[in-house]
């Protein structure tokens, strides 16, 4: 189980001094999200002072583009970390989508299935040189000509992972990805029951397997060096179930282990008035519930227990830490997860 770190938005020579050291602690990669700043343009700067570090984005948002726009970008970012990318996706939500950055959206799990298989073709066109013939009911890409194309690769085309937390986008994931990036909110128990069997039925319909397939985990930790930074993480990551405990597409997480009425309970306090509100749903998180969405303990104790719940589910892992914390505190951590991966 490799170990990845997250790149936050920062000045191109910060961002460059943060990638350069998260390799020399240790991290097998590093991922950039997309919030309030692009995820492509942070990875350039990382590439250059790197050698080894994987780098890809967790995630960029997919339906914000086209897949001819995604395909650029990933290729150039391909040559530049000389193979060393991977291009996360995810859907985001309707109101986004269509408000924040005016773009279509319809049935998110057969758009994103069609976006992936369109990407494929145009990477293919510029590998292999073949005629680009991609015909969708969202896409349509069929002009390609050599001054456009920027040739082909030294190395693999990038993977492509997808985000997946419903049952018909892990379907997806299976069908046409070379990985999925699991959601915070998880059990080992979901994984196992429905996560898992479902990405692989995906792969079953298009005769995929799941090997150099990529699940790669946020799993929520709270860990500190003191009793009272112990105590402070637990708290935040209480309140981060509660939060998507509260919200009614993650319900089936919470039914599988027949805590369905807590949801209710979760739900009923986020659409409150009351400033106590978050308080009061970290509070409804009992020990039961926050020991089986997180992993607790002394930084020591932490890798042991990933690689117990995750070791054989699991290739790559995202340290989710919803509190404030030091960089030193995964030091432990990360060499437990390098010493099996040995």
């Amino acid at each position: 189980m490799h170990a990845d770190g997250k790149l936050k938005a920062g000045s191109l020579q910060e961002t460059a001094e943060t990638a350069a050291d998260h390799e020399k602690r240790g991290y097998a990669g590093l991922w950039s999200s997309e919030s309030a700043h692009d995820p492509f343009l942070p990875l350039a700067a990382a590439a250059q002072s790197t050698q080894d570090l994987e780098l890809g984005t967790a995630i960029a948002v997919a339906f914000a583009r086209s897949p001819m726009t995604l395909a650029y970008t990933a290729w150039d970012l391909q040559r530049y970390t000389e193979g060393r990318f991977t291009l996360g996706l995810g859907s985001q939500v309707k109101p986004h989508i269509e408000r924040r950055f005016s773009m279509p959206w319809s049935k998110p799990a057969a758009r994103m299935r069609e976006m992936v298989s369109a990407i494929h073709s145009i990477w293919d066109s510029w590998q292999n040189g073949t005629k680009l013939s991609f015909e969708g009911d969202f896409y349509r890409h069929t002009l390609m000509t050599p001054f456009f194309s920027p040739g082909p690769l030294a190395t693999p085309a990038p993977k492509i992972v997808i985000a997946a937390v419903g049952e018909a986008m892990c379907q997806v994931a299976g069908e046409v990805c070379d990985g999925i990036l699991l959601h915070g909110f998880t059990t080992e128990r979901y994984m196992r029951e429905v996560t898992l069997p479902t990405v692989r039925r995906g792969q079953e319909k298009t005769g995929r397997s799941m090997d150099d397939f990529d699940v790669i985990g946020l799993p929520l930790i709270a860990t500190g060096t003191t009793e009272e930074s112990l105590a402070s993480a637990v708290r935040g990551v209480r309140e981060q179930i509660a939060f998507y405990g509260s919200t009614p597409a993650y319900r089936g997480v919470l039914e599988l282990h027949g805590w369905g009425e807590l949801g209710d309970e979760l739900h009923t306090l986020s659409l409150s008035r009351d400033l106590d509100k978050w308080t009061k749903m970290g509070d409804a998180i009992d020990d039961e519930v926050l020991n089986t969405f997180a992993v607790v303990g002394a930084p020591e104790e932490i890798a042991p227990v990933l690689l117990e719940r995750f070791g054989d589910l699991v290739d790559r892992v995202q340290f989710y830490a919803p509190y404030t914390h030091e960089t030193d505190l995964w030091t432990p951590v990360i060499a437990g997860l390098q010493e099996s991966s040995e």
